[in-house]
């Protein structure tokens, strides 16, 4: 069962139907106690690091989600959930994200560039599932520089400046776009991530 951690930051439905239509069942969790009775967790989200951040700490999902990750356990990370699983972001300086990746989220410089970066953008795997096109809505971004010293595989992507738009390590998944808006590519590349 996939568990989806439902921190109140996020349209779970688009997410559960792309699981649907892969044929993978899904449940929302939205307490520590809940996570026992998954195999795989998606941690999606939109809105505010900040805020976001708060409602995990104050839930217990924080600490129960970094034990996750410390036993190995499969997690995807997706746009506002992916910037959570590094240590903080400029979008909330002194809130703390899981910092289970190191690093820190960034801010598009919006004196030269639309914020919020929206639409369909490329994306430049090195290895691993292929998407070359996905659809993004987010603010902020992960520099390249950031996360893990090693990957299995990353994907980049350019907007003013390149940055991280997926990457695995381990068990740990992240994408900044949403592979559930993204079109049948997308859904592949959700169903090969959720296969690992």
């Amino acid at each position: 069962m996939i568990g989806i951690v439902d921190f109140g930051a996020g349209n779970l439905r688009s997410l559960e139907n792309a699981l649907a239509a892969l044929g993978r069942p899904s449940r929302r969790v939205s307490r520590p106690d809940e996570l026992r009775r998954c195999s795989r967790l998606v941690l999606p989200g939109v809105g505010h690091f900040g805020a976001a951040a708060a409602m995990l700490r104050s839930s217990g999902l924080a600490t129960a989600l970094r034990a996750w990750v410390s036993s190995n356990r499969p997690l995807l990370g997706i746009c506002l959930g992916l910037q959570l699983l590094f240590e903080a972001s400029d979008e909330a300086p002194g809130a703390a994200g899981l910092g289970v990746w190191p690093g820190r989220c960034l801010s598009f410089d919006s004196r030269f560039l639309k914020v919020p970066h929206m639409g369909w953008s490329p994306v430049h795997m090195t290895a691993g599932p292929e998407i070359p096109v996905a659809y993004f809505v987010h603010s902020y971004f992960i520099p390249t520089a950031a996360g893990p010293a090693h990957w299995n595989w990353r994907g980049l992507a350019r907007y003013g400046v390149e940055f991280l738009a997926a990457g695995q390590s381990g068990p740990l998944t992240g994408c900044q776009f949403h592979p559930e808006k993204s079109g049948p590519r997308g859904l592949a590349f959700l169903k090969e991530v959720l296969s690992w």
